[in-house]
């Protein structure tokens, strides 16, 4: 199921499954990815959140406003809820989009290079 992403992107997904077990949820919620992120990927959440309280107020937040149960087994298999479905498939499409605008940068910064590269040559020449 998870194969389209990347190996980043499933790792956030397996600490969101974690998060939601830790919760007692059935089910992994876009609160439990939140925290997936939060825990997966350092470097991108200190460049949002500029200090570790920022983290822990997010994360008592999270727990504030979420019923806590009994843990439930992290070997057992969390579906995801509708939530995440959309916010990943949105992620999904986001990054084709990226993929597909990738070449057309490239492409123009290689020109931009070769272009420059010829300026210089006529300089010296």
């Amino acid at each position: 199921m998870f194969e389209r992403y990347t190996e980043r992107a499933r790792r956030v997904i397996f600490f969101a499954r974690y998060e939601a077990s830790q919760f007692g949820s059935t089910t992994i919620e876009t609160e439990h990815l939140l925290l997936g992120l939060i825990r997966e990927d350092k470097n991108l959440t200190n460049r949002f959140l500029r200090n570790h309280s920022s983290i822990e107020s997010i994360r008592k937040e999270i727990e504030g406003r979420t019923t806590i149960r009994e843990k439930v087994s992290t070997s057992i298999d969390l579906p995801l809820s509708n939530e995440c479905k959309r916010i990943l498939a949105y992620a999904a499409e986001e990054a084709e989009r990226l993929r597909e605008l990738e070449p057309r940068i490239v492409h123009r910064d290689r020109h931009g290079a070769d272009l420059r590269h010829r300026q210089e040559a006529r300089a010296d020449g």
